[in-house]
C-alpha cells in the first residue's frame, strides 16, 4: 500500500513500488487524461509533475513519488494555476491540438518550462523548442504548440 499525492489530495493505491506512476494514475486512480504513447520516455505523452518537474510517467515508479506531489493534467488546467490557465488559454487561440493524443503532455511540458523562467522572461523561439523537444506530435503542429507557449509566456510577462 502506497500513499501519493496527487493534484493536492493525499491517494491511498494498492500497488508495487516499481509499478509506473502511469499505470496508478490512470488504471487506479482513474486519471486518464495523462496518455501511454511508447512506454519508454521518448514521446512524452504521459508527461506530468513531480513535484513542479516534467516527468515521464511511464517509466517513473510509484516508490519514486512517495512524499512529492504529483500534478496531472486535469489539475494543470483546471482554472485554478496562472500558468496553467494561460497554457490552456493559448493552446486554445492557436488551435493546436488536432488529433489530441498528444496534447495533455505537451501541455504539461509547456506548463513546466514556463514555471521555470524568471518572473516576466519572454523565452526565445530556441529555448521553447529546447523545451517542447522531449514531446513528439504525430500531427506535427509543433508550428502552433510553439506559438501558444510564446503566447503563454507573453500573457504571464
Amino acid at each position: 500500500m502506497s500513499t501519493l499525492n496527487v493534484n493536492g489530495s493525499p491517494r491511498a493505491i494498492d500497488v508495487d513500488g516499481d509499478t509506473p506512476i502511469l499505470w496508478a494514475l490512470r488504471d487506479t486512480l482513474g486519471l486518464t487524461g495523462t496518455k501511454f504513447g511508447c512506454g519508454a520516455a521518448l514521446c512524452g505523452a504521459c508527461t506530468v509533475h513531480l513535484d513542479g518537474q516534467a516527468i515521464r510517467s511511464c517509466v517513473t515508479p510509484v516508490s519514486a513519488a512517495e512524499g512529492k506531489q504529483i500534478t496531472t493534467i486535469e489539475a494543470a488546467t483546471d482554472g485554478h494555476d496562472r500558468v496553467g490557465k494561460a497554457v490552456h488559454a493559448a493552446w486554445v487561440k492557436h488551435d493546436v491540438a488536432q488529433c489530441g493524443y498528444c496534447q495533455s503532455g505537451q501541455i504539461m511540458s509547456a506548463i513546466a518550462f514556463l514555471k521555470s523562467l524568471p518572473r516576466g522572461k519572454k523565452p526565445t523561439g530556441a529555448e521553447i523548442e529546447s523545451a517542447m523537444a522531449g514531446n513528439i506530435c504525430r500531427c506535427g503542429t509543433y508550428d502552433r504548440i510553439r506559438a501558444a507557449v510564446a503566447d503563454a509566456a507573453r500573457t504571464l510577462a
